[in-house]
Parts: C-alpha cells; sequence; structure tokens
C-alpha cells in the first residue's frame, strides 16, 4: 500500500489519509442501485484500488443499506487482510429512547463488520429524545471496554460539538470529529461556525458529500455530449435540476480550467481544493468501482497555487 498525505483525527493518536472513502452506497439498493448500476465484485475492485492508492480509512454506518454496507466492508478487509481503519454510526432512530440502546447498536455494528473493536464510533445525527450528556457517557463507556478507540459526532452544530467535547472531557476522552456536509456548493460550515469550532477544539472535520453526489465531477453538465442519465432519487432532488446545474455552470467551468493546467479531473480539483481549505478537513467521497476510487486518490500528490484557490473560490460565491 502506497504512504500518502494524512491527517491525524483530532487530538486522538488515530493518523488517517487526508481523502477517506465514504460507504453510504454499498449495499445500498433504494437511493444508489446497488446490483442494479453496480455489483458486489464492483465494490471489491473499488476497495482493492484504494489501498493500492494509500486510501485505508473508509466510513460506514448501521443503517447504510440497513447494515449491508457494515457486512461488504467486513468481508473486503478479511478477503484482503490488510489493516484499514474503520468508521462508523450509531443512528438515534425514534424507538430508541435511552442512550442504552448504543451499546447494544455498536455490538450489532461489530458483529456485521466482524471485528472486536472500530477505530471511530460517531453519533449519525442529534436527535432530542437522547440527551448529548447521556450519548457521549454511553462513548465513553464504549471506549473503556475497548470495543472503540475514538468516538465522533456527525451533523452536530458548533454550539452542540461544544457540549460534547465538554462532556467527554470528564472522562479525558478528545472529541475526534464531527462528520458535516461540505462541498465548494454546500459551504454552510463556513459561516455557521462547526469549521470554527473544529479548530478551536482541534475535532477532524470530516466532510461527507464533498462532490455533491457527483455534481462536482462535471459529468452532469446540462450542455455536455454524454451527460448520464441521473437515475435513482436523485432526478428528484432540486440541487440535480437543469436550473441549478445552470447556475453551478460558471464554477464547473473554472474547475476545468484549472484540471487541464494540472493535467486532473474536475472532480480531482474540487476534492484538493477542499483538502487545501483547512488542515483539519478529511473529505469522503464515495467509491462504486475500481474508476472512481482511482478517480479520488488522484485529488492527492499535487497543490492547487494560491491564485487557482482564489479562483475557485470566486467562482463557488455565484452559486449561492
Amino acid at each position: 500500500m502506497l504512504k500518502t498525505e494524512q491527517r491525524t483525527l483530532g487530538a486522538t493518536d488515530i493518523v488517517v489519509p487526508a481523502l477517506g472513502i465514504g460507504t453510504w452506497s454499498w449495499g445500498d439498493a433504494n437511493f444508489w442501485g446497488y446490483g442494479q448500476d453496480f455489483a458486489r465484485e464492483d465494490i471489491t475492485q473499488a476497495y482493492k484500488a484504494c489501498l493500492d492508492a494509500g486510501l485505508n480509512f473508509f466510513d460506514t454506518a448501521e443503517i447504510y443499506g440497513s447494515g449491508m454496507s457494515e457486512r461488504i466492508l467486513g468481508a473486503c478487509m478479511r478477503e484482503d487482510r490488510e489493516p484499514i481503519i474503520i468508521a462508523t454510526k450509531f443512528a438515534p432512530l425514534p424507538k430508541r429512547l435511552s442512550a442504552r440502546t448504543l451499546l447494544k447498536a455498536l455490538d450489532d455494528s461489530l458483529e456485521r463488520l466482524e471485528v472486536d473493536h472500530v477505530d471511530l464510533y460517531q453519533i449519525h445525527w442529534p436527535y432530542t429524545l437522547l440527551s448529548i450528556h447521556s450519548l457521549m457517557d454511553a462513548l465513553a463507556k464504549a471506549v473503556r471496554q475497548g470495543k472503540v478507540r475514538a468516538v465522533g459526532v456527525s451533523n452536530y452544530s458548533a454550539t452542540q460539538m461544544h457540549k460534547a467535547h465538554a462532556r467527554l472531557a470528564r472522562y479525558d476522552i478528545p472529541l475526534a470529529s464531527n462528520q458535516v456536509h461540505y462541498s465548494l456548493l454546500h459551504r454552510q460550515p463556513e459561516s455557521n461556525g462547526v469549521l470554527d469550532a473544529c479548530r478551536e477544539l482541534n475535532v477532524a472535520f470530516i466532510a461527507y458529500s464533498p462532490l455533491e453526489q457527483g455534481l462536482l465531477t462535471g459529468k452532469y453538465r446540462p450542455n455536455g455530449s454524454n451527460t448520464p442519465k441521473i437515475s435513482g432519487p436523485r432526478r428528484f432532488t432540486p440541487a440535480f435540476s437543469r436550473g441549478r446545474r445552470n447556475k453551478m455552470e460558471p464554477l464547473i467551468a473554472t474547475l476545468a480550467e484549472v484540471a487541464q493546467n494540472h493535467d486532473k479531473t474536475i472532480g480531482q480539483v474540487a476534492l484538493n481544493w477542499l483538502i487545501a481549505r483547512d488542515e483539519h478537513v478529511i473529505p469522503i467521497p464515495g467509491a462504486k468501482n475500481a474508476n472512481q476510487a482511482r478517480q479520488n486518490a488522484e485529488a492527492l500528490g499535487w497543490q492547487l497555487s494560491p491564485e487557482e484557490f482564489a479562483r475557485i473560490d470566486q467562482a463557488a460565491q455565484s452559486y449561492k
């Protein structure tokens, strides 16, 4: 496995590549078309391509594919036998009325993955019926039991991050990460205090949907000669409407110009911009096949110039 650029998960001792892999699509038939548009063998090849490129940080969740994502990731790991860094998540579903359900959910995730611990365990989203304090207490217990190396949250606001951080500090456990939607087309973390809180608290910012489900790869440009059909629920998403895609065209055109200068793709430039944005940011694009995995990996190993970074930043402002 190649050595690549690395970043640390907050104040923990866990070092990961500057680019991770999101596995939402693995085993998900309803949204991503698993079993129709791609199959288990495609995922196996994507997994191998990631490791060949030095990308060994995989993010999954118990609700991805109703547990299939965890099962597939665990199977890939056993088949390949290379060490990887695994992050998964607890879903605070309405039926879970007590934070004690977290420990049972964690055991179920470990069983699906067929491992005795995970490197990062995250709360998938905040939920008013389960207090932040009680969830952090349960996460601390999971760490004490040796089933979790580090703990994180997802979709937490800056205020919620501070509460979680303070509660974990009672156990001398750092808040390792907050996983939040962040891309050139979705820059709210820059203005709502979340990115600033990550800097202040030394928390890793794991950026999900960094390519906006394919929009920032350029393949859905409205006037493209080979624009693929928008499949699944995405075709009903406002961001994929022709009007929105027309509005983002100045940004896509700028990314295309910069990409040509570096012999890179539009998506690789979009990912590189996020990585360069802040040392705490770790994008986790998805990869349904080996080609996508290799394409993602090429976002590392080179740098945008300050002028290029500023041009892209300015072009993205027009989409707001």
